[in-house]
């Protein structure tokens, strides 16, 4: 068997194509979606991520704006310059990128970003409200699974799901959008005991721990779909997943590659969620 890939690529250009159009309407109403990222420090790959999503967001026509602090900036003076951005009308999404220096309290951060501005989905108000199939924003990288999982046909409904990885980003919200759907959902973590008596009962199988290659094929039931999203680097420089793509394409029915899967469709569903955001607000403006 031979695994059909799931292009990730290619349908988060479908979205952000849909994006642009919406924008555009929105703009006719005298009102420009903003999103405000903020970059504590000079992580590489902080960085990188940073340029890609406001490259994004202005080739859709939404209004970027990259606010760039020191990483030995006190956690009172970014706690700041969230709060004029939660008053700032012109700013519809604001995402502090993780991760954060170590003298800062990550939690804490996330709480002071307006819950209606929190298109990461991270607030607890918000992963309150997800968990009561109620979402107001839904964390972009699950969000983005359950779009390529749309794509793909897939019918959740009684479906046997496995997410590895218990994470607040991925993890668990994975889980609970799949459980909307009628998924039988088991949640996998670093302390479960034989992964692969868990994996290789998936219909589909979602895999987040940045561990590269932990699942190998014949960890996977013949013919799942498979969704990997691990983005670690090896010893040549080379990008791989936490799924041994090489086994797995052996054995699954549908699986995404890395890099070109999970990665651009992240970014696609931040520039949803800034837009919705931004139409929300054209709703509250007064007549």
């Amino acid at each position: 068997m031979s695994a059909r890939i799931i292009d990730g690529k290619a349908l988060a250009e479908t979205i952000k194509a849909d994006v642009a159009g919406r924008v555009q309407s929105l703009k006719k109403t005298g009102i420009v979606p903003g999103l405000a990222v903020v970059l504590v420090g000079d992580d590489p790959a902080s960085q990188v991520y940073v340029r890609n999503k406001a490259a994004a967001c202005e080739k859709a026509g939404l209004h970027s704006r990259v606010i760039r602090l020191a990483a030995d900036i006190t956690e009172a003076s970014l706690l700041d310059h969230v709060r004029t951005l939660n008053d700032d009308d012109a700013v519809h999404g604001i995402l502090v990128q993780l991760p954060l220096p170590s003298h800062m309290n990550a939690a804490r951060v996330i709480e002071t970003i307006a819950a209606a501005k929190d298109v990461d989905g991270f607030h607890v108000s918000n992963a309150g409200l997800l968990m009561t199939g109620q979402p107001l924003f839904r964390p972009c990288t699950p969000y983005g699974i359950m779009k390529m999982l749309e794509s793909e046909d897939v019918d959740l409904w009684g479906a046997e799901a496995v997410v590895v990885g218990a994470s607040n980003i991925v993890g668990k919200p994975m889980a609970m959008l799949m459980l909307a759907k009628g998924a039988t959902v088991t949640l996998c973590n670093s302390k479960t005991r034989d992964l692969g008596a868990h994996t290789r009962r998936a219909d589909v199988l979602v895999v987040a721990t940045g561990k590269p290659g932990i699942v190998k094929g014949d960890m996977i039931k013949p013919g799942a779909v498979v969704i990997d999203v691990g983005i670690n680097r090896n010893a040549q420089g080379k990008l791989e997943g936490d799924v041994d793509f090489e086994s797995a394409c052996l054995v699954a029915g549908a699986i995404t590659p890395v890099p070109g899967g999970v990665g651009p469709m992240t970014i696609a569903m931040l520039l949803v969620n800034t837009l919705e955001a931004a139409e929300r607000s054209a709703t509250l403006q007064p007549a």
